[in-house]
């Protein structure tokens, strides 16, 4: 997603980008469309060929990539580093960053009072996942464990 989020379409250009084999490469492109993020479109027909684009819901991860962008950039610059991406606003050329905000108050929230919570369309799995974390963090901060648990 990473190349085709920076322009790059086109098989040979994937391929040489990321280094994979033709079989990676493929399986890679078939799963992003089948999880409808990219789009496969010919712009060839004899040999046919297709280049692959990100749909709306491909566009999205954008957001994904500059979180990620954004964490190695602040570990980068502990060892006085610079990044290899910058995003900027198109029109100012300011830099831009992903930011929490309260959903009900457009109040910017800091990163060191995040709870995760189980949402409504959790399922059994997800409940688990959620109850032996807080289990598990529980027991690493040294607080009280549940009845009947043994370190």
């Amino acid at each position: 997603m990473r190349d085709l989020l920076l322009g790059l379409t086109r098989y040979d250009d994937l391929r040489r980008s990321t280094g994979v084999t033709n079989a990676t490469l493929s399986g890679r492109l078939k799963d992003l469309e089948e999880a409808g993020l990219i789009a496969r479109r010919p712009y060839q027909l004899r040999p046919e060929r297709h280049d692959y684009v990100p749909t709306k819901k491909g566009r999205d991860i954008a957001l994904v990539m500059q979180a990620m962008v954004q964490v190695g950039d602040k570990w980068r610059r502990e060892e006085s580093l610079d990044g290899p991406l910058r995003f900027v606003d198109a029109a100012s050329g300011h830099p831009l960053r992903l930011a929490l905000v309260d959903a009900g108050t457009d109040a910017s929230a800091g990163t060191t009072n995040i709870r995760i919570e189980a949402g409504p369309a959790a399922d059994d799995l997800m409940k688990w996942r959620m109850a032996r974390g807080q289990e598990e963090r529980r027991h690493r901060s040294g607080a009280s464990a549940p009845q009947g648990f043994r370190p």
